[in-house]
């Protein structure tokens, strides 16, 4: 390939969206990129934190007390939790006068359902995996939670 032919081959390539081309056949090869190379960093979010932590080292030293004591407190109340899968509002009862599905202290069945929670106007049942006892109710009727957060802390039975 010529330089006539490479520069018609670029002129072509800048008024289109193109931003790679490659083109291979038995004598040469002719790779043209345009635009910025995109580069990964997975080790840029961890520093802010690292650089902000010496400013107030003192304050996140007593916070970091309290949060370390919760996650302690928490399996010391009974073995496990149960999460909720998705992200949405947690609702005790199927509806708003309805007698709430689980209470502190019942013994719940395999397949028993615990709680609803509502995401995008679906109702999704969240039921016990195993024979357990509900030991704590750790969300309030209506609150929203997140994908992961303990709904109840149960004891396996």
């Amino acid at each position: 390939m010529d330089i006539k032919d490479l520069k018609v081959l670029i002129k072509m390539i800048t008024e289109t969206d193109i931003t790679e081309f490659e083109m291979d056949n038995s004598d040469e090869k002719v790779v043209i990129r345009r635009g910025p190379k995109t580069e990964y960093v997975t080790v840029a979010a961890p520093a802010p934190q690292a650089y902000a932590a010496p400013q107030q080292q003192a304050p996140v030293a007593a916070a970091a007390a309290p949060v370390a004591a919760a996650p302690a407190a928490a399996p010391a109340e009974a073995g496990e939790t149960v999460n909720s899968p998705i992200v949405g509002t947690f609702y005790r009862a199927p509806a708003p006068d309805a007698a709430p599905y689980a209470e502190v202290g019942q013994v719940v069945e395999k397949g028993q359902v615990l709680c609803i929670v509502e995401a995008m106007k679906l109702m999704n049942e969240i039921e016990a995996e195993y024979r357990c006892k509900i030991v704590k109710i750790c969300k309030e009727n209506a609150q929203p939670v997140e994908f992961g957060d303990a709904l109840f802390v149960v004891e396996k039975i």
